[in-house]
């Protein structure tokens, strides 16, 4: 009867595995190659977790591993030889670790043909790891110590739509045309809490959200979003952006949703484009807000009616400046979807 129980749980496991295409033999071979010191739990054998573990290398991953967890550890070295038999990778998480440039095997990442998300963050890395596999579709690798962009080393890399290099150590020079090139498909980039005095250059026109917080930029350079034609949301708080800086009619791009432009150096509201629903101004140094100067059409002519027409904004941000309340009626006038004003 024992037995027969056994029997049974081992037919409950194996049963939704062999329904998620996986045979019997592969999840054996899973199991059974599955290093001491990481977990690989019989419901969903193609996830190995190594995490937390206190390990300085990598153990032998087995064949069939989709899913490989190694965050939280001491691992130097990034080796192609414990990870020799991970050629059907999809997930890759070496967060927190001690991985440097040069502990970095050649063709180690390259030799991953289904790898789809590399997570680096917290590690010691000096440059972004090349080459990289053509399959990836998210790479983050912030907070290590990145100065350097190899030049061409995102082209082929068609699928890539998140690129996180927030936290690291990258100048003007690193963040080119030629450095970004081949990032056709790129939705989101964060290059916040960098050493940037200038807005990056080369940023793909598919580009929706841009995170530029934590840098030295200075101004934005008239007709810049031109190039940017689908962002939608640009974040661009804690620089040093003066309103001599900001040409007029620099965010007048009808894709912005989203702009946050708050602890820079302000002292004028720009102009709010007409499809912005959200704008955060806090803590700069604007001493009044006039309806006249800063709506996307004439005050006059917005009439009772919610159409196309009107101004979206729905959120606005002023406090930390030195705006007295009440804020003017033509404000209200111009914004009438305005749901929450901060001040």
């Amino acid at each position: 009867m024992a037995l027969l129980l056994s029997l049974l749980c081992i037919l409950c496991l194996v049963g939704p595995v062999l329904g998620q295409d996986m045979q019997y033999e592969e999840f054996m071979a899973q199991i059974q190659a599955c290093p001491k010191e990481c977990r690989c739990p019989s419901n969903f054998p193609r996830a190995v977790y190594c995490d937390n573990k206190g390990l300085k290398s990598i153990p032998n991953i087995p064949p069939y591993t989709w899913y490989l967890y190694l965050q939280n550890n001491l691992i130097e070295v990034l080796s192609a030889d414990a990870l020799r038999n991970a050629t059907s990778l999809r997930w890759l998480n070496l967060n927190r670790n001690k991985i440097t440039s040069e502990g970095m095997e050649a063709g180690v990442l390259n030799a991953m043909p289904q790898l789809a998300h590399l997570y680096m963050d917290d590690n010691l890395l000096s440059s972004v790891p090349s080459p990289l596999p053509a399959t990836l579709e998210h790479l983050r690798l912030s907070r290590n110590r990145i100065s350097k962009i190899p030049a061409g080393v995102f082209v082929g890399l068609d699928k890539l739509n998140l690129l996180d290099l927030q936290g690291n150590k990258l100048m003007d020079d690193a963040v080119t045309e030629v450095s970004l090139k081949g990032l056709s498909n790129l939705v989101q980039i964060n290059l916040a809490k960098n050493q940037l005095s200038s807005m990056p250059l080369g940023l793909p026109p598919t580009t929706t959200q841009l995170f530029l917080d934590g840098n030295n930029i200075e101004k934005i350079p008239a007709g810049y979003f031109k190039g940017l034609p689908k962002v939608a949301f640009l974040r661009l708080n804690h620089n040093k952006l003066g309103s001599g800086g900001v040409p007029k009619n620099v965010f007048n791009v009808s894709s912005i949703l989203d702009l946050q432009l708050s602890h820079n150096q302000l002292t004028e509201v720009p102009l709010i484009p007409s499809g912005l629903e959200h704008l955060h101004l806090d803590h700069n140094n604007i001493k009044s807000v006039s309806g006249s100067n800063i709506c996307p059409v004439a005050v006059e002519t917005v009439d009772e009616t919610v159409n196309d027409s009107v101004p979206r904004l729905r959120y606005l941000r002023l406090d930390g400046n030195e705006i007295k309340p009440p804020i003017p009626s033509d404000v209200i006038l111009c914004f009438r979807l305005l749901r929450s004003i901060v001040i």
